[in-house]
This record gives C-alpha cells, sequence and structure tokens, in this order.
C-alpha cells in the first residue's frame, strides 16, 4: 500500500511540431530527462555546439517548435482496500509546454522553474499515450514583448529582450561567458505516482536560541488523503531518536506539533565547526513515509554603522564568519544531463579549496537537490538568488502569478537546507534601473506606486518577494538584490554587497590596486583566463585555429571586448610570449596574480569587519570556454583556484607594499623596486588565540642569495578570527646594508631587485607564506632559473629552484588531481606536490621565464 513510483524515462520520440510530413519522421529519445539539443545530437542531427563554431549552425533552433510523446501501460492498482490516486508528475518542463494524455489536453505550463501534478486516475487507460508540444521560448517571448509594450518597456543587458518575460534560465540567451543555446523538452524527470495517502513534505521551523542552549519551534507536514490518520514526525541524530511526536490529520492538510531540543548539536560552515545534521521523518502508517536530512543554526546578516560606513557580514551560531568562495552558474548548457555526482565532485572541489560559500547567480536556475545535499554535508553556505538578472523585468498580472508560484515551490523544496543562508531578489537588475535612469525613490515606501514607475520590479523584489520569503521560510535572510545597499547606488563601497568590476571592466584598474577597492562584501570579481591546453585542444578540432587571436578562438569566449581586455593585464604585467602554450600559461597566471591580491588584501580588512566577505566571478563553466572561470567546465582548476585556496587557509600571512604606477604619463617605473617599506599580517578564521612564528628573508631575484638577514618574530600572539598585524610601513632597508644597496642599486638599469617572503609556523610546522613580488614581473629577469625535479615514490615530485621562480603551473588533464599547483619556488625551499590520477612521467609544465611554454618532465 506504500507510494509507488513509475518512471517515465525511456521510449519517448520527438521531432519538429510544425512538420509532420514523411520528411521529418519520429526519432527515438535515449531518456528523459532530456533536451531538444541533447536529442538531435544523439540522432546525428547536428554537430556538437561545444566544438568549434558549431554553435553558429544551430541558433535557428531557437525558432523552432517540438513535440516528445511516449505509450506507456496502466501500472497495476496497489493493493488496498481505499482508492487509489494515480498523479502524473512533471518536475520541470523547459518552457513553454502543452500536455495531452489520450488526447486530452491535462496542462500547460510557460514556466520551467515549477513542477506539475496532475490527478490523472480517471484518464488512464490500459494503454496510454503522453504527447508534449513544446513552443519555441524565444517566439514567445518576442510575443510578449509585443503584446505588454504598451504598459512595460523591457530593457535588457545581455542578448535579447525576448528572454525577459520568459520564466526560464537566462542564460539560455547566451551570456558573456556562455553560448545561445535555448532549449526546449522535459528538463527533469517525469512519473506516474500511485498512492492511497501521501506526505508531500516535511520541514521544521525551528529557531536557535542565542545562547546557543535550546532549539525551539514546529516540526510540520503536509499530507494528502489522510483525513483521520495518525502521522508520527520524529527527529533523529546518528540513528538515535531525539524526538518523536504523533499528529491526527485533518482536512486542513497540515500536521505540527511543537518542538524543544535542549543542547542541540548545530551545523557549522566548515571553516568555524562541523555541519551536524539530522534525520527529519514523517511517517504516515504503512502508506508512506517521507524523511529528509536538516540542520539547525542560528544565521544573522550583521549590518550596523561603523567607521566605514555599514557592516555586511553573516554570524553562525554567534560567531562572524567571514565568507570566501566563489560564484556559481548551472554547470552545463544542456541541464538535463549533469548527473548527481557530477554536482557533488563541484562542491567538493569548492570545499577543498577552502571556500566556505558559493553564492547561486540568478541568470541560472534554482539547483538540483544534489547541489544543496552536498553543500549541506560538507559545510559550505549557499547565497541564492531568485531567477532574475540584468534585465527590467514586468509586472503584469500572469507574470507575477507565475513568479509566485515559482518562489513559493522553490523555497518549500529549499528551506531544510542548512547551507541556504541568504535568498537575494535578483542579479544586478537595480544596475539596470540606474544605467537606463529607471524610477526609483528609496524613500518612497508604497508599493503599489512602484508598480506605476518605470522600474515596477522594485515591487517584485522589495515586496513580493521578502512577503513570500517570511511566509515560507521563517527565519531565512532575505537581501533586495545583488549588489544592493539600502537604496544607494550600487556602485557604493560603503553599504550592502558590491559587484567590484573596476578590475576587468570598468577602470579596468590594474589588480596590484585591489587593496583601494574593498568593500563590504565583494559578491562578484574575477580575471579571465585561458583553460588547460588539454581543454582548448578539445573544444577547438582545427590544430590551425590553436593561437591566440584566431577566429574560433575569438568565438570562444564571449566576453565584450575579451581580446583587448586579456591582453591589456597580460602585457602590462609580463613579457608576452605569443604561442598557444606559453599565452595561455601568462593569462592563466594575470588571473592567478588577480586572485591573489583581492583575495588577500580584502581578508585583511576582515580584522575590522570592513569586508564581509568575497566571491570571485566565476567558480565555474556551462561549456568549454575562456572565461572568468577558476576552475573549466571539465573541473580542470586553474592556477587561479590554487591561489584562492591558499588565501582563505585557516591562518594565512600577507605582504603588500604601496601600489606604484608604471605606465601612467610621467611616473618613474623604477618607483616599485626602489620602495622598501611594506606590511605584514596575519589572518585567522579560528576561534582562540594561537602562537605562531614569522620569518621573513629577502631574497635576489637575479642570484637567489639573500640580500641581507632574515627577520625571525618569535611567539606572535595570533588574534582569533580577526587579522594581526605584524609590521606596518617597515623599511628593510633599517635592518641591513646590503639590503640598502640592493635597492639602490634598482635605481640604474641591470638593478638586483629582490622578492619578500614571509613563512608562518605553528609549533615548527609551516602553515602558510607569501611572497612580494616587484612590480610589475615583466620589468624582471626571470632567465636562468635552473629547476630541477626529483620523484619521491611513485606519487610525489619535488621541485626546487636556484633562484626565484614566478608561476611555475603544471598543465592539468582530465582524471588528474595536484595536492598544489600554480605557485613560486624560493631558493632554499623544496615543494612537493602530490599527484593522484596519472603518471608524474606525463606531467608537462612551465613557468614565468621557461624556454618553452609546454616541458615534458625530466625526474633525477
Amino acid at each position: 500500500m506504500a507510494r509507488a513510483r513509475h518512471h517515465l524515462n525511456g521510449g519517448w520520440q520527438f521531432r519538429e511540431k510544425s512538420d509532420s510530413s514523411p520528411d521529418n519522421p519520429w526519432l527515438p529519445v535515449q531518456k528523459v530527462p532530456t533536451e531538444v539539443h541533447v536529442d538531435l545530437l544523439d540522432n546525428k542531427e547536428i554537430s556538437h555546439p561545444f566544438l568549434d563554431l558549431n554553435e553558429l549552425a544551430i541558433r535557428s533552433l531557437a525558432e523552432k517548435s517540438w513535440t516528445y510523446k511516449t505509450h506507456f501501460p496502466r501500472p497495476a492498482e496497489l493493493v488496498s482496500d481505499k482508492p487509489t490516486v494515480m498523479d502524473l508528475v512533471f518536475e520541470g518542463l523547459d518552457t513553454f509546454a502543452t500536455v495531452q494524455l489520450n488526447d486530452t489536453e491535462i496542462l500547460k505550463s510557460d514556466n520551467m522553474f515549477i513542477s506539475h501534478r496532475i490527478d490523472v486516475t480517471s484518464l488512464l487507460k490500459d494503454k496510454n499515450e503522453l504527447v508534449i508540444h513544446f513552443d519555441s521560448a524565444m517566439l514567445r517571448g518576442r510575443e510578449l514583448v509585443k503584446e505588454h509594450s504598451h504598459e512595460h518597456t523591457f530593457y535588457v543587458r545581455q542578448t535579447e529582450v525576448s528572454r525577459v518575460p520568459v520564466r526560464k534560465a537566462q542564460y539560455h540567451w547566451g551570456w558573456d561567458w556562455g553560448p545561445i543555446l535555448i532549449t526546449a523538452g522535459p528538463w527533469k524527470p517525469v512519473y506516474l505516482e500511485q498512492y492511497v495517502s501521501r506526505v508531500d513534505d516535511v520541514w521544521a521551523e525551528c529557531e536557535v536560541s542565542p545562547d546557543l542552549l535550546t532549539c525551539s519551534g514546529r516540526i510540520l507536514a503536509r499530507i494528502s488523503n489522510a483525513d483521520g490518520q495518525t502521522v508520527k514526525l520524529s527527529l533523529s541524530l546518528n540513528g538515535s531518536i531525539v524526538f518523536e511526536a504523533e499528529c491526527t490529520a485533518d482536512s486542513s492538510g497540515v500536521v505540527e506539533t511543537p518542538i524543544e531540543i535542549d543542547k542541540p548539536k548545530l551545523w557549522y560552515p566548515f571553516t568555524h565547526g562541523t555541519p551536524t545534521r539530522y534525520e527529519l521523518r514523517a511517517t504516515l502508517g504503512s502508506c508512506d513515509t517521507l524523511s529528509k536530512m536538516i540542520g539547525f543554526r542560528r544565521a544573522e546578516l550583521i549590518q550596523q554603522e561603523d567607521e566605514f560606513g555599514k557592516s555586511f557580514f553573516f554570524r553562525i551560531n554567534g560567531q562572524d564568519i567571514f565568507c570566501g568562495g566563489s560564484c556559481w552558474i548551472p554547470a552545463d548548457s544542456f541541464l538535463s544531463q549533469i548527473p548527481e555526482q557530477r554536482y557533488r565532485d563541484w562542491v567538493k572541489l569548492a570545499h577543498e579549496g577552502n571556500q566556505n560559500m558559493i553564492r547561486i547567480w540568478g541568470g541560472g536556475i534554482y539547483e538540483h537537490d544534489a547541489f544543496y545535499d552536498a553543500c549541506d554535508e560538507l559545510g559550505v553556505l549557499v547565497w541564492q538568488d531568485f531567477a532574475f538578472a540584468c534585465a527590467s523585468y514586468p509586472t503584469y498580472k500572469f507574470f507575477l502569478e507565475s513568479v509566485e508560484r515559482e518562489a513559493r515551490q522553490n523555497i518549500r523544496r529549499l528551506r531544510s537546507h542548512p547551507s541556504l543562508i541568504i535568498w537575494a531578489g535578483s542579479n544586478e537588475d537595480y544596475q539596470v534601473q540606474e544605467r537606463y535612469g529607471l524610477e526609483y525613490n528609496y524613500e518612497d515606501k508604497d508599493p503599489q506606486s512602484w508598480l506605476k514607475t518605470t522600474f515596477p520590479a522594485r515591487y517584485t523584489y522589495e515586496y513580493l518577494l521578502p512577503k513570500i520569503v517570511s511566509e515560507e521560510h521563517q527565519f531565512a535572510i532575505y537581501h533586495p538584490t545583488s549588489p544592493w545597499g539600502d537604496g544607494k547606488i550600487t556602485s557604493d563601497p560603503t553599504v550592502g554587497d558590491k559587484h567590484q568590476w573596476d578590475i576587468w571592466h570598468g577602470a579596468m584598474n590594474r589588480y596590484q590596486e585591489a587593496p583601494q577597492l574593498s568593500a563590504r562584501f565583494i559578491s562578484e570579481f574575477g580575471m579571465e583566463a585561458y583553460p588547460h591546453l588539454e581543454t582548448i585542444r578539445s573544444m577547438i578540432t582545427d590544430e590551425e585555429q590553436r593561437y591566440p587571436g584566431s577566429m574560433t578562438m575569438d568565438f570562444r569566449n564571449k566576453a565584450i571586448d575579451h581580446e583587448r581586455r586579456v591582453a591589456a593585464y597580460v602585457t602590462e604585467n609580463f613579457t608576452v610570449k605569443y604561442d598557444i602554450s606559453s599565452y595561455t600559461h601568462l593569462t592563466q597566471i594575470v588571473q592567478a596574480e588577480a586572485m591573489h591580491f583581492a583575495y588577500k588584501s580584502w581578508r585583511r580588512d576582515w580584522g575590522k569587519r570592513k569586508c564581509g566577505g568575497v566571491l570571485v566571478w566565476q567558480l565555474n563553466d556551462c561549456w568549454p570556454t575562456m572565461s572568468w572561470a577558476v576552475v573549466d567546465y571539465h573541473l580542470l582548476k586553474k592556477p587561479a583556484y590554487y591561489a584562492i585556496k591558499n588565501a582563505l587557509r585557516p591562518l594565512d600571512i600577507g605582504i603588500s607594499k604601496t601600489y606604484h604606477d608604471w605606465t601612467s604619463g610621467h611616473v618613474d617605473p623604477r618607483d616599485s623596486i626602489n620602495d622598501s617599506k611594506f606590511d605584514l599580517w596575519i589572518v585567522s578564521n579560528q576561534t582562540q588565540p594561537v602562537q605562531a612564528d614569522v620569518s621573513v628573508k629577502y631574497i635576489s631575484i637575479q642570484s637567489g642569495q639573500e640580500v641581507g638577514p632574515p627577520t625571525e618574530i618569535n611567539s606572535v600572539v595570533v588574534h582569533p578570527n580577526s587579522t594581526t598585524d605584524i609590521l606596518s610601513n617597515h623599511d628593510i632597508m633599517e635592518n641591513t646594508a646590503a639590503a640598502q644597496e640592493s635597492v639602490e642599486s634598482s635605481k640604474g638599469v641591470g638593478s638586483d631587485p629582490y622578492i619578500i617572503h614571509a613563512m608562518l609556523k605553528v609549533e615548527n610546522k609551516l602553515v602558510a607564506s607569501d611572497t612580494y613580488w616587484p612590480q610589475p614581473l615583466k620589468y624582471l629577469d626571470f632567465s636562468d632559473r635552473n629547476v630541477t625535479f626529483s620523484a619521491s615514490g611513485d606519487s610525489k615530485v619535488a621541485i626546487s629552484a636556484v633562484r626565484p621562480t614566478k608561476g611555475f603551473v603544471f598543465e592539468e588533464t582530465r582524471g588528474a588531481n595536484l595536492s598544489d599547483n600554480g605557485f613560486d619556488l624560493i631558493p632554499g625551499q623544496e615543494k612537493v606536490v602530490e599527484v593522484t590520477g596519472t603518471k608524474l612521467q606525463s606531467l608537462r609544465y612551465t613557468y614565468i621565464g621557461a624556454p618553452e611554454g609546454s616541458m615534458t618532465l625530466s625526474l633525477e
């Protein structure tokens, strides 16, 4: 009598909707979930859009409509003396869908983010035909723009305006990192579900007390067809029941019971504790049971006036949390093709990179349950945008009704995940308001008046969505959009969160200026880089097109003016080598250096809570490409990933110097080398003070010899969850005549500049290091580094160099895993890298100043 599910994942066929001629036969579908591009690929009707220029050849598919159909028998009846219900469930239809069962229309849908459950008990026959017609989302979008143009002006950034009125993943229309692939099809599971009575949902609405000693509230369950039946609600920890109660279902369909837990085991982000989870279960006799893993935590967004403006940081279970992490886009242009394990692999990769927050960007989707499950288990916080991005969205009646249904469904699906810490109304929609001068008066607090302005979407972000969140996810944090701060201009660094695009976009500041570009919470910033060579070779099949600036290379990079911006940052900082191997390496080191300067300096600001978090744009790619991603489509980590990982260590040490321009007008390009003063600090996310020892060396880049005695600072007490300043404006010439001589010599051509290398040890164990190089790196002589290798068993390689070596990178390949990459080599120190998934002899490498951009490893 238990609930039974019958998946309708096989036996499907599809064809273009408008053509029923013999020349348009039904083609087989391998499996559902699917999308039309996937099925056309499986039938060899199109070439893969992830290769070469193939995307261009299939863009016209966006204007076509499609029909899917399948046949299935009536499932055997459940053994029960009570009536059995048969529901047909569509977890997601992309997007304008009309569904017919045995020639009867049972559903029309226009929102890919919502699921549908239809009682088809009376419609089923012994043999059944299910047909789904999918209209072109692009054409329907254009029709909606025209239909509502009298009441709304559809402004859009990124591709065409037809996406704005369509409740579909906005990146399908293309973005500045992804292709135009406007999909259609049953993108989530389709199945029949039989039951007598059913548990629809079970959830907890509980609050942890300020002293963390109790957790109280209520447990609720939504039940179908169960009037008068007993529902058992239970909570377990590690298999042991800690709470249990029985309730009687009534006609409301909702049961609830109060709960109070003494000394609860709390869920923490992994950087600050254990992400403990309980099992919550609702049991409806022998008819049905539903369980989920939940966690209890006290979450606060601290926004208080201070010396820098108004703070913006998260406090979890009484602990202030610096959020270091990434922004997330959909992991594939074809969402149906992402297996659950791949979601887990992505989250695990973030976790292993010391990233404790992922921001799910609003131009994608509300992600698969597997993604949030992995975040819950591994202790990674989630910032969740609602699905709006870079546009001025309408507010006509049917649109808002669809948005409300979408919001309620997805909040209910996701609210039990302890990792989901904040909901944000949209991505950059208030920047659209600013760009086009749309009406916005923050002092006007009347939601109905907002609907009459040229920016009516304010009603959605500042009234409708927060209202829904408060009703469906009682203790959740809500933020009107990202970026946003108290209605001020979105570039204001003193309040709210900021998308810091003055590096790369905007003014194209040098990444060395990052310390001057801090904000209260940086929820986007980034720098582009090429992926590893294996990815480039796999996505560009014509060897003659594998060079920087080729037609295919340019086409693959969707960022506006990408060739100018990449070249500017490379040529500002490095001596340019233009073969594909060397140029790939240079772009990767530019990106890694940008991450190093940004994360180091902005995390330093955590000490006074000036900056509450840094999220790079972006963690991942949706196809193989050149982009801001720090890990490419195939999960190959760029050097930038490791730069972030190292900057987010539990204890980290940092060095900085005053920024000196080197190319603007009549500046003296020697200033950076001549400047002998630096700051040194330690940042910690530990909850207790730590005693540490610090050693600083000054090493000639030309000779590899120390230019003077090291600076030793022992028994430093590192402040918990803060920044500890060790040296401020420290002048190395005060310590050593040799250093002064080196600095003086740098005033002429043929100088002997030096690096500053700091090491942090706890209990005589090296826990962190940092190296400051004179800027820009292109002024330095990197010849004759004398890099050597030795093997330690089958899985470890030790690298050393006679002279300081910048940007050593192993080429990463699929299946291989490295413990570190993209590092500097310091004379007298052996760098040991653990390698799994490939043989040491197969590794290829390069570094700044290397004779080639891709060299074979030679082991001693």
